[in-house]
């Protein structure tokens, strides 16, 4: 795989066009299994290839269980400088529930232990929603991470998957299914928490203490371009969306044999980059800039959008702030419903 990724990373490195990179971002999978060696040799081929000069974050996501001292001792050698770290809970019923192959105890030590081998930019993902979990319980998890001092975390309400464990025991009545009020009710505590706890919302799933955005994600929500490697990642430039295959076996079979990536694209029009930029800037605490619509596709869209919010502002759901436009806390719990109905319409 590692010998698949780098040969890829060698086959596209026009795709950018040259634009410097400013991210890179180790993700989708379990890429913690890597070893920093490994992790090292797809860094320097990216660095052999590619326009390096504005690199600016190098993030690994992991599991708590895979981050031993030994291994964060190495990664803290590597141009990594980041860490995600899939915690979900600090809850071992939480943890059991969704099948996790970590503990409580175990989630605390790999934060602690990332902290100690030099890593003070980390983020950590947390689930609410989960069946069992009390608005208490939540409380709790958003506390102990706050004592953790993490400048950065996502959270995601929890959703099952059809064809997984999950969704088959819930299917079956073995297991508790998700109540929708309760995610609803837990998420505007946790945009309460948060701001108490001195996190800014700046994404609907994203909260960073001042200044300590993720550069790699703000850059996808703002439609710069990307390049993805390996298994079923997403590429785009501009114009054009591409997925790699997502069979592992196929991949590396294009890649080592066929010399070339097994990918699908399509062509965006227009009229679907705007809708995709509504989409991404509502849910970002910038907002979505009619000025931008105007410039980068037409005034009349720029029109259509400022009259089409008017009902979302009667609600309190969307504020307009000059020539932005803003989600209300009350409107986060409907950004995608709300996105929706600003679409611009094909001609």
């Amino acid at each position: 795989m590692v010998d698949a990724i780098i040969s890829e990373l060698k086959m596209r490195r026009d795709y950018l066009e040259g634009v410097a990179v400013e991210t890179i971002y180790f993700g989708g999978g379990t890429p913690s299994l890597l070893s920093a060696d490994e992790i090292k040799r797809i860094i320097d081929t990216i660095y052999e290839y590619y326009s390096v000069g504005a690199l600016r974050e190098v993030t690994l996501e992991a599991n708590p269980d895979d981050l031993d001292k030994n291994y964060l001792k190495s990664l803290s050698h590597s141009p990594v400088d980041r860490l995600s770290i899939g915690v979900q809970s600090f809850r071992d019923e939480d943890l059991q529930y969704m099948k996790r192959a970590h503990n409580a105890s175990q989630a605390d030590y790999a934060i602690k232990a990332a902290q100690d081998a030099g890593f003070s930019n980390l983020t950590i993902d947390l689930i609410y929603g989960t069946p069992g979990l009390t608005d208490a319980g939540w409380k709790q998890n958003l506390k102990q991470m706050g004592a953790l001092s993490i400048p950065h975390f996502s959270a995601y309400a929890l959703t099952v998957e059809e064809k997984t464990a999950l969704h088959h025991n819930i299917l079956h009545k073995k297991m508790a299914p998700v109540d929708p009020e309760q995610a609803a009710g837990q998420f505007e505590l946790l945009m309460e928490q948060a701001e108490v706890m001195g996190y800014e919302q700046y994404e609907i799933s994203n909260f960073a203490v001042p200044e300590m955005y993720a550069i790699h994600n703000t850059n996808y929500w703002s439609g710069l371009s990307y390049l993805g490697i390996g298994p079923s990642a997403h590429s785009f430039n501009g114009t054009k969306r591409s997925w790699n295959v997502a069979n592992n076996a196929l991949y590396t079979k294009g890649i080592l044999e066929y010399h070339k990536p097994v990918f699908e694209e399509e062509q965006l029009t227009p009229v679907q980059h705007l809708n995709e930029y509504i989409m991404t800037s509502l849910r970002t605490m910038w907002g979505c800039d009619l000025d931008r619509v105007s410039r980068d596709w037409d005034s009349q869209f720029a029109t259509q959008l400022e009259k089409g919010s008017h009902l979302f502002q009667e609600k309190k759901w969307m504020v307009q702030k000059g020539r932005t436009l803003v989600l209300t806390s009350a409107g986060k719990l409907f950004a995608d419903r709300i996105a929706g109905e600003l679409f611009a319409g094909e001609e």
